[in-house]
């Protein structure tokens, strides 16, 4: 069911909170994955997707079962194929550097699929509906 069909079956309102609920949970998710912890005495940022990457297997599916969600919900919220198409090969980039032994276990530090991939669907989803303008007299 597409963002229109929604609407005219809930309301405008209802959509929008729903889509809202739906960005911020992906947002958290992608978080914990690729940066949710500062490594201590540094700035890097990590997320659970590297130690996931020590679980052998299950790890990787569990991993993977959460990008592939959030690529799930991305389609539900009306992204186009060409913005799924990148989304997947963030993820098959992604697959392809944490595949490497040790290596790989640093690159997916800094090749954050998940932060990138929320990134360009919020991104998407801000030039369809861009958040309204606020006159100064009523800002905080």
């Amino acid at each position: 069911m597409t963002n229109s069909a929604y609407a005219d079956a809930f309301g405008a309102d209802d959509v929008r909170k729903s889509v809202h609920a739906t960005r911020l949970r992906l947002a958290r998710i992608a978080r914990l994955l690729d940066s949710a912890f500062t490594i201590p005495g540094t700035t890097v940022k990590v997320g659970i997707d590297p130690l996931l990457n020590l679980l052998p297997g299950l790890g990787q599916i569990i991993s993977n079962g959460l990008s592939i969600y959030i690529l799930v919900e991305s389609y539900r919220l009306g992204a186009p194929p060409s913005l799924i198409l990148r989304m997947v090969g963030n993820l098959a980039l992604d697959f392809l550097i944490s595949a490497l032994p040790v290596a790989g276990w640093i690159g997916d530090i800094f090749f954050r699929a998940n932060n990138r991939n929320v990134a360009l669907l919020n991104d998407h989803l801000d030039r369809l509906h861009p958040p309204p303008v606020l006159r100064p007299d009523m800002r905080r």
